[in-house]
């Protein structure tokens, strides 16, 4: 099997996926004691979704490129982990530009 991260960088699951993980890595956090998290699949940390693989494959519009167009009255109405999840989101979007989409948090 030939997969290549960049295609679906973004898509649906792979939101899902980073709103979950983000909220158990915040909830462990919040344990008294210490823990480990190895992601055995991880991929780059930034994608550019302006390149050709992201632009080829289109999935990341069914995905992030959605929940970032959504007015703020609205993202205000999610609940509190996809509000977090936007937030951060956004905050590293800042730092490289609108095109750029982070990998697992």
């Amino acid at each position: 099997m030939n997969y290549r991260h960049h295609y679906h960088a973004g898509n649906f699951a792979d939101v899902m996926k980073h709103v979950l993980l983000l909220e158990l890595l915040e909830l462990l956090g919040k344990k008294d004691k210490p823990f480990r998290y190895i992601d055995t699949h991880a991929g780059a940390g930034m994608y550019d979704l302006a390149l050709s693989p992201a632009q080829k494959s289109g999935e990341y519009l069914d995905g992030i490129h959605r929940l970032s167009q959504l007015d703020a009255s609205v993202v205000r109405l999610a609940p509190p982990m996809i509000q977090r999840y936007l937030a951060l989101v956004e905050e590293l979007r800042e730092e490289k530009s609108r095109g750029w989409y982070p990998g697992s948090p």
